[in-house]
């Protein structure tokens, strides 16, 4: 299948079912990392949780909607990202993401998401590219802004995590400001 070069190593290509026992490995390095700032259904615990998770996505894909993407780097799984919705009938979709730390800080996140609105936008025509993630989620605002998002507004106590509600913010892009020559 496809593989998309992300430079330095590192490369962008489908998530699937038969990626299941690497994804759930990746899941053991990158769990307590990630598990604050996704859903509690994405973060699994065993090879069967991690096939029943990419299942998922790839019946939403079959139906034209969520799809999951892997970053792999040297060979090696270390994160992803995703359409956690694709409305191709309402124009609109949100983008995210999750990344172990060993793989921080070297661009992989905003360059494979940029890679996922850009087709969102130029080849399946949707208008609208959201992304939410907690207020205190500096790392995750921080590629919404990259991205070339605008903070729309926070949505309150709208995150539940460990018997505490956290606020949420939700950052978006419209096709014309992605396509405007600034980009």
């Amino acid at each position: 299948m496809f593989s998309l070069s992300l430079g330095d190593g590192a490369r962008l290509g489908p998530l699937e079912v038969w990626h299941a026992e690497e994804f759930a490995d990746h899941m053991d390095r990158a769990r307590e990392h990630i598990r604050p700032w996704v859903g509690a259904a994405f973060v699994t615990d065993d090879v069967d949780g991690a096939r029943a998770t990419l299942k998922r996505y790839a019946e939403r894909q079959a139906d034209d909607g969520a799809r999951l993407y892997g970053i792999w780097q040297d060979g090696l799984l270390v994160g992803g990202v995703m359409f956690t919705v694709f409305d191709a009938a309402a124009g609109s979709c949100e983008v995210g993401c999750w990344l172990e730390p060993s793989a921080e800080g070297q661009g992989l996140i905003t360059q494979a998401c940029g890679v996922l609105l850009d087709w969102a936008f130029t080849t399946r025509g949707l208008h609208r590219g959201e992304w939410h993630c907690r207020t205190d989620n500096d790392r995750s605002s921080a590629v919404a802004r990259r991205l070339g998002m605008t903070l729309e507004g926070v949505r309150r106590e709208a995150w539940p995590y460990q018997g505490v509600r956290h606020d949420k913010q939700v950052w978006a892009v419209l096709a014309p400001e992605w396509r405007a020559p600034a980009r």
